[in-house]
């Protein structure tokens, strides 16, 4: 029996070959495992570009973070120049204000110093012209000297 079973498998082949059947199922098996093996390595190139995307979209997350951060410092920035806008005005009026005293200081101290030096030069100036005047004294009196000695002599 299994000669049997045997013989008509291989006859039923032998029938299948002749008809094409065996021929276009064994394209259709060999087209599939084309088919298969493009399949792998398309999602073989994908698992690679998988890593490079990855990476990728990563780095535009993070930079889209960087720049939201960015961002929020820089609001953060002129918030904190805005709040403190008042106080910095106060504290240049005060500056201004401090500056212009010690100027004022600077210029009465330049005039009492001024002042003080031409009060220095004239004293030093009194004791000269007080040389002078005598000595302007005593030569005025020496000439008047011989003209009253003439007037008592006659």
């Amino acid at each position: 029996m299994k000669k049997l079973l045997e013989f008509g498998r291989k006859a039923f082949f032998y029938a299948k070959v002749l008809s094409g059947y065996e021929e276009r199922r064994i394209r259709n098996y060999r087209l599939m495992l084309e088919k298969r093996l493009q399949q792998a390595q398309e999602k073989k190139l994908a698992l690679r570009k998988i890593p490079e995307q990855t990476i990728l979209t990563e780095v535009r997350a993070m930079v889209e973070d960087m720049q939201a951060l960015n961002k929020k410092l820089e609001e953060t920035e002129a918030a904190i120049d805005d709040y403190f806008k008042p106080i910095n005005t106060q504290a240049e009026i005060l500056m201004k204000q401090q500056l212009e005293g010690e100027e004022q200081t600077m210029t009465e101290m330049m005039k009492v110093l001024e002042t003080k030096a031409m009060i220095e030069e004239a004293q030093a100036q009194k004791p000269a012209k007080a040389d002078q005047i005598g000595a302007s004294n005593t030569h005025t009196q020496e000439t008047e000297s011989p003209t009253k000695q003439e007037a008592q002599m006659k």
